[in-house]
């Protein structure tokens, strides 16, 4: 896993999220840099509120962490995966989509039995 190792800045986290979650509500296209900024502060968010490694969350080709209590996975493919695209990840990660929609339009790919994430999303919802 690549993960989140140093906290993003926060104030740049925050504006990046912002900037993404208005161009997604326009229909438009954010920044290369706003999303990848977006995707860290908001994987960093996760994982504060969720610690554990039971679940790897994969947002290719910005980061991966693991999420929820439980045991560490060291090789191969672990027991529980979400993996999806930085534009979805921040859209949920704001409410802009539900997990539902998402995991049925295939968006989200969800295996393992932890692996589903709506209790936990969104995770900031911005006005």
């Amino acid at each position: 896993m690549t993960g989140v190792r140093n906290p993003p800045d926060a104030v740049r986290g925050a504006g990046a999220l912002a900037q993404v979650t208005l161009a997604l509500g326009a229909g438009g296209t954010p920044t290369a840099e706003d999303l990848r900024d977006a995707v860290k502060y908001t994987l960093y968010l996760l994982t504060g509120h969720h610690p554990g490694h039971a679940v790897e969350v994969r947002i290719p080709p910005i980061a991966a962490v693991g999420i929820l209590p439980g045991p560490r996975h060291r090789r191969g493919t672990p027991p529980a995966v979400v993996e999806t695209d930085p534009m979805t990840w921040c859209a949920l990660a704001v409410g802009l989509r539900t997990w539902s929609a998402a995991v049925a339009d295939g968006s989200v790919r969800a295996s393992g039995a932890r692996s589903d994430l709506s209790g936990l999303l969104p995770l900031a919802v911005m006005p």
